[in-house]
């Protein structure tokens, strides 16, 4: 028994990464080489998600899914939907905390490798450099709990 739970205090938290990858890739230029004559300002959208699998009683899988599609003119330039997974040794958190650990805390760890796979991947498709913005994971963690909340009300 550690020092601190003789003392009454809560068990020090563990948190380990054990594995990051990419679990999907996918990148399609449908309107190319035509699409490389348009000229323009490109529209993209950005759709993110996450889940979480627990692998073991510690063990949890996170995946962090992004979908990148940019348009020129309505023509679909690019799509590159990438999951980059990331598995987490997670000990000692009280239950309240791990929804924010898998929902928020990961899926931050897991985006600078998802975007720099998105980044890499559109400069090989021949199209001008795209990185990626950061994203406010807390934000989005809190908004899915309100959403969750309110489906569950109807």
């Amino acid at each position: 028994m550690s020092e601190q739970e003789k003392a009454g205090g809560i068990p020090d938290t563990q948190f380990a990464i054990q594995r990051l990858y990419i679990k999907d890739v996918s990148f399609e230029t449908p309107n190319s080489p035509n699409i490389f004559k348009e000229n323009g300002q490109p529209e993209m959208t950005l759709n993110v998600a996450s889940k979480s699998n627990k692998l073991d009683e510690k063990v949890f899988e996170v995946v962090l899914s992004l979908t990148v599609t940019v348009k020129m003119k309505e023509k679909t330039a690019y799509l590159v939907e990438v999951q980059q997974a990331g598995i987490f040794y997670i000990d000692n958190v009280p239950d309240e905390h791990m929804g924010p650990m898998l929902g928020s805390y990961c899926p931050n760890m897991l985006f600078p490798y998802a975007r720099e796979v998105v980044s890499e991947l559109v400069t090989k498709g021949s199209f001008p450099q795209l990185v990626l913005a950061p994203i406010n994971f807390d934000a989005l963690y809190l908004q899915q709990q309100q959403q969750a909340g309110q489906q569950k009300a109807h």
